[in-house]
């Protein structure tokens, strides 16, 4: 029996929605939105996304960009009123907004409980106190511990985004964080590698030698090993990397930062070769069994996995099987 399709609407609210400014964001930059949308236009959003999406599929209506909840009350009120019409109706499952963990309080859960929101994403970026600080985050650990602990309570969906090479980060703070948000009960995480983006404070510490910004290969190595927390955990990865956009482009908004079309490939790709390294103890012809899902992942970006092992001496078939997991193989030998 196949799985039913989810898709999400996504409706971007940057700047307006998070009235503090971290050392690494502008959002109107990141997200490619340069205009707020009101409540009285976000109908005509939904609708021209649900004349495009088949009737079978589970829809959700994403707020992204900000910081939903920092919103002034009276309008956040008024977006939600606006989808919420949708969940009424049928039309729509359920609604989705990102937020800070600060701006978590019994009384804003009570608001998005009565007006249809299923999953609340925190961007917790960072366990560590210290990266915190230096990132201007505004608040310290126990402020995502708190949010947490309130939005358990209820019966919400829970997402703790992490971002990697922030001010004062290490790959063994970043394995902290990671396994923080397994610890602290996340159902859904996200994994970005810091990128220097034009008109932020990152940039003007970058400018002056405060800031080194993750190579490309060290992105994707912090990357596999967080991964790997999460792999071995109940918690879903929905996304590795950030979306690559046409603003978000050396020479445009991009300053600096590991962003590649690829990343979650190429971040896969490390994963498999540790796996691939691990399991296989005898060199010449063999067969390898993975996971559909798995499979380009397991060959590799450009073929770079089964490349590597034929250099040094094994001579390897991939193929499907259906019966194995996600990042399980089995190796025949002929």
């Amino acid at each position: 029996m196949k799985s039913k399709k989810h898709c999400n609407i996504p409706i971007f609210i940057p700047q307006l929605a998070c009235p503090h400014q971290c050392v690494f964001c502008n959002q109107e930059k990141i997200s490619a939105t340069f205009s707020v949308p009101k409540p009285n236009e976000i109908a005509a959003i939904i609708d021209t996304y649900l004349e495009t999406i088949p009737n079978s599929t589970e829809v959700n209506i994403a707020f992204f960009g900000g910081s939903f909840t920092g919103i002034p009350r009276v309008d956040m009120i008024a977006y939600l009123e606006a989808a919420y019409t949708y969940i009424k109706a049928g039309k729509v499952q359920g609604i989705r907004l990102s937020t800070k963990p600060d701006y978590i309080t019994d009384d804003i859960l009570d608001i998005l409980e009565k007006y249809g929101v299923t999953s609340i994403e925190l961007g917790a970026q960072s366990t560590n106190n210290k990266v915190l600080l230096k990132s201007g985050r505004g608040h310290k650990f126990d402020a995502i511990e708190n949010a947490v602990s309130l939005i358990r309570k209820r019966n919400f969906k829970l997402g703790l985004q992490m971002m990697l090479g922030l001010p004062y980060d290490t790959l063994e703070l970043s394995i902290q964080t990671a396994k923080d948000i397994v610890r602290l009960g996340a159902d859904t995480t996200r994994i970005y590698p810091t990128v220097v983006v034009k008109d932020t404070v990152l940039e003007k510490m970058y400018e002056r030698g405060d800031y080194k910004v993750l190579s490309l290969d060290e992105a994707i190595h912090w990357s596999k090993e967080v991964l790997k927390i999460f792999n071995a955990s109940s918690v879903k990865v929905l996304r590795v990397g950030l979306h690559p956009s046409e603003e978000l482009e050396l020479g445009k908004s991009l300053v600096a930062g590991p962003i590649h079309p690829s990343f979650k490939e190429m971040v896969l790709t490390d994963l498999w070769s540790d796996i691939l390294c691990e399991k296989l103890d005898k060199k010449g012809q063999s067969i390898i069994r993975v996971s559909n899902k798995q499979l380009n992942y397991a060959i590799g970006y450009k073929g770079k996995n089964r490349n590597d092992l034929k250099i040094k001496g094994y001579n390897v078939n991939f193929v499907v099987d259906p019966l194995l997991k996600d990042f399980e193989l089995n190796v025949c030998y002929s």
